[in-house]
């Protein structure tokens, strides 16, 4: 049980204020016609967090000191460790005020009697308060019962809300893109495989062997989709566009005065354990990437470098929440890093999945789980592309090309870094 509550840590970090705003904008706009979508998610969730978190149990290297290992030696290498570096860092400080906003949203759903800077203030003092005391297994065990309680926040509004079982399962199941919801289903996708997810999983020390760490991993992560659902099916509640405000209405209507606390407390837990989580993504993604043999005290968790990478990303977060604005121009740029950097450490996940310098031959990838992985791969590199698209249209104010182009520009990308992966693994069928 304590290991599904360590590696609930990564369900904590997906589900965010992000995630419950994409699952019940899909349920309010095309009801259970996108739950599968969520369900693929989840699975390719699962490969990435598996592949990164074994080349931890089996080599007792995480992820970023493996890619030093392998990469460091060149200056492309140099480049693309520091272009890792800065993308995550980038993405998790913009995206912290977008945790801090959504956990405000929650209590002020539930009363309005507290001023925004007390709230914000208030998480702060929390979050900073937990990281500082807090050793990496506490924080972890602690964000597993937090998506606990938001679990059974939404398991419970979901629940209680009629819905339709046929439907549900006709409708929700089979892999269908409704016209508009293009965008929407790579959001889905998009708000589970992020790249700090990835370092964060591989840096988390733990002592379990390779099978009880996929058991556990399976277990949480799954966990995490399931409450993706239940917040899906919440957002069925709506008749319109999504908004907090018309949920909460909505689940009035519904609920009477539970929908406000329960969506309340769901959406607080959501923003905290996101806003603890992207602070201590950012934190042991720098670690694995700059920890050297001659600055590795300063590296430790109650380290002066570890403790300055999460209170400058929190810092960030707190002061676009007391402004109370979303931070644009940054999240602009790190949907662009990140669009670039996910497909690039999926590749770097793949490659190392079959590379015995890195794991024996006995627990690398198998011809089935290359192909899933493959396939997984592939997805990165759309998602990427789409967010790369995306952020520019944004910045730059042209619209967005057209689906057809993005996929198969994507497959084109796709194939140029998958070109020497297959290579290798024909050469290691042929020895």
């Amino acid at each position: 049980m304590l290991h599904i509550l360590f590696w609930s840590v990564i369900s904590a970090a997906f589900i965010g204020p992000g995630t419950v705003t994409t699952s019940a904008s899909a349920g309010a706009g095309f009801g259970y016609t996108l739950i599968w979508a969520i369900l693929f998610s989840i699975i390719a969730c699962y490969v990435l967090q598996e592949a990164s978190a074994r080349i931890t149990a089996v080599s007792g290297n995480n992820l970023g000191e493996a890619m030093r290992s392998q990469y460091a030696g060149t200056k492309t290498g140099k480049t693309l460790i520091w272009l890792t570096l800065i993308a995550i860092l980038s993405g998790c400080a913009a995206f912290e005020a977008g945790n801090i906003l959504g956990a405000v949203a929650g209590i002020s759903i539930v009363t309005n009697q507290l001023p925004v800077p007390v709230i914000v203030g208030s998480i702060g003092l929390i979050s900073g308060l937990l990281l500082w005391k807090g050793s990496i297994r506490q924080i972890a065990t602690l964000l597993g019962l937090i998506v606990a309680i938001m679990g059974i926040c939404f398991v419970i509004t979901a629940m209680m809300i009629p819905h339709d079982l046929s439907s549900l399962f006709s409708d929700g199941f089979v892999p269908t893109i409704p016209p508009g919801a293009e965008i929407l289903v790579l959001g889905l996708i998009g708000t589970t495989v992020v790249p700090y997810n990835i370092f964060l999983g591989s840096g988390l020390k733990h002592t379990q062997t390779p099978s009880e760490m996929k058991l556990s991993l399976l277990i949480a992560i799954g966990l995490g989709g399931f409450i993706s659902i239940c917040i899906l099916l919440t957002g069925t509640a709506i008749a319109g566009e999504f908004t907090f405000e018309a949920l909460a209405a909505a689940l009035n209507e519904q609920l009477g005065g539970w929908g406000n606390w329960l969506l309340g407390i769901g959406l607080f837990g959501a923003g905290l354990s996101s806003t603890l989580t992207a602070a201590l993504a950012a934190a042991v993604t720098a670690k694995s990437l700059l920890k050297t043999s001659s600055n590795q005290t300063r590296w430790s968790t109650d380290g002066f470098y570890f403790r300055s990478v999460w209170m400058g990303v929190l810092s960030v977060g707190l002061l676009f929440g007391l402004l109370e604005l979303q931070p644009v121009p940054v999240i602009i740029l790190a949907q662009a890093l990140n669009g670039i950097i996910l497909p690039v450490i999926a590749v770097i996940l793949f490659l190392m999945m079959n590379q015995t310098i890195i794991l024996p031959e006995q627990h690398q990838n198998r011809t089935f789980y290359n192909i899933l992985s493959g396939f997984v791969v592939y997805l990165t590199v759309l998602i990427g592309f789409t967010n790369l698209l995306r952020a520019l249209s944004r910045g730059l104010d042209f619209p967005l090309p057209d689906q057809r182009f993005i996929f198969f520009t994507s497959a084109v990308i796709f194939a140029l870094l998958i070109i020497p992966v297959i290579k290798k693994m024909y050469n290691r069928t042929a020895e």
